[in-house]
């Protein structure tokens, strides 16, 4: 009898261990995002400031804008713009809050805190004194503009309510932080404050910034890091992911079929393609990282 009661105890020791070997995935997934993320920006950066072509591409999407929606349409875009710093602290500093105070996730809040803090810097870091913007015969203002500060001051606050975020709410709160972000990026480039590459390069860099401090929450936080998988309920349903991937196909097939007409050799003059090919471009990369932080914290988190 000694002995069957003496069994549980290596068991319950186990169990008491495996939990947090279950809740975290190998540090590999978030290593891989993040250096795709950085690679990203680097990437968005040498092809539309370092390229003629980009430069086009993005310049005229810029000049588009105004001639597209006119002085009204910027007027508006410039009230959202002015207020979107104090919504995005309100959203994420109200969301770090809750998270902290009423479900007692005071770690994860200060990690998501210094992780979005972290991308804002690291976006005026870049801005500043990494990126140059070279002359390559495209007629543009010369001062580096990527990545854009509004961008990843929405984009950074939106990560970081979705980090501290249980499991079972994050495919919604990632729908309407990409979205958010998506938004506010937009109107940057219809009031002609940033080309369509400043706002992509901000949400990489709040990607590679904000993904090992998902991490590091998933680690610390592995008891509330549990979830019942999709669709256990309306929060975690499968279409918030679908959403996104709709959006983020039409899209792109937008993209290709405004550029396409402007092959060389088409004899097509733009109007408006070149504005509404950046927007896609804004509304593909927005929703792919969004799906892919989905799906990524959604392999992380532990199954009930």
């Amino acid at each position: 009898m000694a002995s069957t009661r003496a069994q549980p105890d290596t068991p319950s020791s186990s169990r008491h261990v495996a939990p947090l070997r279950d809740a975290i995935a190998r540090p590999g997934l978030f290593i891989g995002a993040a250096l795709a993320s950085a690679a990203g920006v680097a990437g968005t950066y040498w092809f539309f400031v370092r390229t003629t072509t980009g430069q086009y591409i993005d310049e005229s999407a810029l000049d588009e804008a105004v001639a597209l929606y006119g002085e009204r349409a910027a007027k508006a875009a410039l009230g959202f713009l002015d207020a979107l710093p104090t919504m995005a602290v309100v959203v994420g500093i109200g969301g770090l809050l809750y998270a902290a105070i009423a479900k007692g996730r005071w770690s994860a809040a200060l990690i998501a805190f210094l992780g979005a803090a972290l991308a804002n810097i690291a976006t005026q870091v870049l801005k500043a004194y990494v990126f140059t913007r070279p002359f390559r015969g495209v007629e543009t203002l010369m001062d580096n503009s990527l990545p854009s500060g509004h961008t990843t001051l929405a984009a950074s606050a939106a990560a970081a309510v979705f980090l501290v975020t249980s499991p079972s709410w994050r495919p919604f709160v990632a729908w309407a932080g990409g979205t958010f972000a998506i938004l506010s990026g937009g109107a940057t480039l219809v009031n002609q404050w940033h080309r369509p590459s400043d706002v992509i390069a901000a949400f990489l860099v709040v990607g590679a910034v904000m993904t090992p401090a998902g991490w590091i929450i998933m680690r610390t936080g592995w008891r509330w890091n549990t979830w019942e998988g999709f669709g256990s309920r309306w929060t975690a349903s499968r279409v918030w992911l679908a959403l996104p991937v709709l959006a983020g196909v039409c899209a792109m097939g937008l993209a290709i079929s405004l550029l396409a007409r402007l092959a060389p050799g088409s004899g097509v003059t733009s109007t408006t393609h070149y504005f509404w090919a950046g927007i896609s471009l804004i509304v593909i990369s927005g929703y792919l990282l969004t799906v892919a932080a989905t799906w990524l914290f959604a392999v992380a988190a532990r199954r009930d």
